[in-house]
């Protein structure tokens, strides 16, 4: 398995919502591998060192994992460093 740099970022459905309600959950609904940002009002980005055995598995294992636990956000964009991940929004 290799390792997978990325970055997901989320848009809350409710902009008001606070995101730091959703740190530990994150954790443990396996996004322990993980570094979550909140600095963006209405948004919550997560930055992923996953392994896997494709980049498209580790993307769509993270999508998956944070969609667990915060059901009605939207992915607004996916930033990382390999090619052959189609932009999944």
């Amino acid at each position: 398995m290799r390792e997978y740099n990325f970055t997901l970022k989320f848009k809350l459905a409710d902009e008001r919502e606070d995101p730091e309600i959703y740190l530990s959950v994150l954790e443990h609904a396996g996004c322990d591998d993980a570094l979550i940002g909140i600095g963006q009002h209405g948004y919550i980005a997560l930055h992923f060192i996953r392994k896997a055995n494709t980049a498209s598995e580790a993307v769509s294992s993270a999508i998956a994992n944070v969609k667990t636990t915060i059901s009605n956000a939207k992915l607004a964009e996916v930033y990382s460093d390999f090619v052959g991940i189609p932009h999944i929004a």
